[in-house]
């Protein structure tokens, strides 16, 4: 019997506290939703991570040829890999001894190039040129590949 209150005590308490925050009604899945979105800005709020995204926008890359086009150690690159891999931003392949990594969800690379014109209005002189030359490079249309 104690454990059923308990549990039906617990429950009270996650309504409560998930309808409750700071003495506003709020709809939790806001709230749920909100800390999804900061926990992914979290993990691609990294310069190499972002140039990653991007590069993996055209299709699948292994390490090798991402250090490459990146001009990053093998290293530095893997291990960004690793985590964008442990929080299901990309996924990985294995042929033998390679690894190949593809993004889950390409439509990120979308958001970066939209994130463009919010770095755009803040910045002036030749950074602005910078900005127009991702956003060519970036923009352009990709060629799958596919394995």
């Amino acid at each position: 019997m104690k454990m059923r209150e308990g549990r039906k005590f617990m429950l009270h308490w996650l309504w409560f506290f998930t309808r409750r925050v700071y003495g506003r009604n709020v709809m939790p899945g806001r709230h749920v939703v909100a800390r999804e979105l900061a926990e992914i800005f979290k993990i691609i709020a990294h310069p190499d991570r972002i140039r990653m995204i991007e590069e993996l926008r055209s299709g699948e890359k292994d390490v090798n040829t991402l250090a490459k086009a990146l001009d990053l150690p093998g290293a530095r690159v893997s291990q960004h890999l690793s985590l964008m891999r442990a929080h299901r931003l990309v996924e990985e392949r294995r042929d033998g001894r390679h690894h190949f990594y593809h993004l889950t969800q390409p439509e990120i690379a979308g958001w970066i190039v939209d994130g463009l014109d919010f770095v755009e209005g803040r910045v002036n002189g030749p950074a602005k040129s910078s900005i127009k030359q991702a956003r060519r490079l970036w923009s352009a249309p990709s060629k799958t590949v596919t394995p």
